[in-house]
């Protein structure tokens, strides 16, 4: 069920949706703080929210106390939202959803958001996601993403990904957009998996740069390039002291310039045994400081 809301979805011009989710699908926090960042600079209106109690394990996914003034409190249950705006000088709305990857009964949690969208009109949608990947924090983030046909994906130019395996929430949703007739692609930006900490500014760049070419709108990016740039200082500051990190990021900086040349060498490249030697890194580092 959501709750009612007083805005009509009628009245939203051809939107195309736009989301994102918490958790499984959002290392980095780079896929959920794109859609803030458009809620943000396109000052987006919400319309909707899910109502939480059949999608969430609560003791997993706790709901939060909030003060207001220092003296009200407010509770805040873990939801997904739904929002528009209106893009200067598109032609169409957007729909952004931003949620929590549910605990339950996912098919129906994407069947209730597939039904918003057909009541809004929806005519595409773009599903964003990040995840933890053997690349260096020195190079370009890599985007790979999936589309609903080969001609969708060569016309926006995606790399299409070759994973198989366990899928997320946002996988499962843009298969059920697909399926009710809704053309839909996804973007995956790549995280350092050496750096845990969140959010990632860089990853969160590199998916508004190729969402803008899908929206075939410009995003205003205002401070995150700056914010980018400081966090790019930052980990340099953090490595730079550390031999075996250093050694490290250059082996990932060679796979990665070695990719982004030929996109066939990424299958002499094992992913694994850099994830293995990072552990081992790992584990000496932590004796040692023990």
């Amino acid at each position: 069920m959501t709750a009612d809301h007083p805005k009509p979805l009628s009245e939203l011009r051809d939107p195309v949706l736009v989301a994102a989710f918490e958790g499984w699908n959002d290392a980095g926090e780079a896929a959920t703080t794109s859609i803030e960042h458009l809620e943000l600079f396109w000052n987006a209106e919400q319309v909707r929210e899910m109502v939480p109690d059949d999608y969430y394990d609560f003791q997993v996914n706790r709901p939060t106390v909030r003060l207001i003034d220092g003296v009200n409190r407010h509770m805040e249950w873990p939801t997904t939202t739904f929002s528009y705006c209106s893009p200067p000088g598109a032609d169409h709305d957007l729909l952004l959803v931003r949620g929590v990857e549910p605990n339950f009964r996912w098919r129906a949690f994407v069947a209730e958001i597939a039904g918003i969208a057909q009541a809004a009109g929806v005519t595409s949608a773009v599903m964003l996601g990040s995840l933890m990947a053997d690349t260096a924090h020195t190079r370009p983030v890599p985007v790979t993403g999936s589309a609903y046909s080969s001609e969708a994906a060569k016309r926006y130019r995606l790399t299409e990904s070759q994973y198989q395996g366990p899928a997320g929430i946002t996988s499962v949703l843009q298969d059920r957009l697909v399926t009710d007739g809704i053309p839909s692609v996804s973007l995956w930006a790549a995280v350092p998996h050496y750096i845990s900490s969140s959010p990632n500014p860089k990853a969160t760049l590199a998916l508004l740069r190729r969402l803008e070419e899908i929206l075939d709108l410009e995003i205003p990016m205002d401070q995150l390039p700056t914010r980018v740039t400081a966090w790019e200082e930052t980990v340099d500051e953090m490595t730079a002291d550390d031999e075996e990190m250093s050694a490290y990021i250059r082996q990932l900086e060679v796979n990665d310039d070695a990719t982004s040349t030929d996109p066939d060498a990424l299958r002499e490249i094992d992913g694994e045994q850099l994830a293995a030697d990072f552990e081992r890194y790992l584990r000496r580092r932590d004796t040692g400081s023990g």
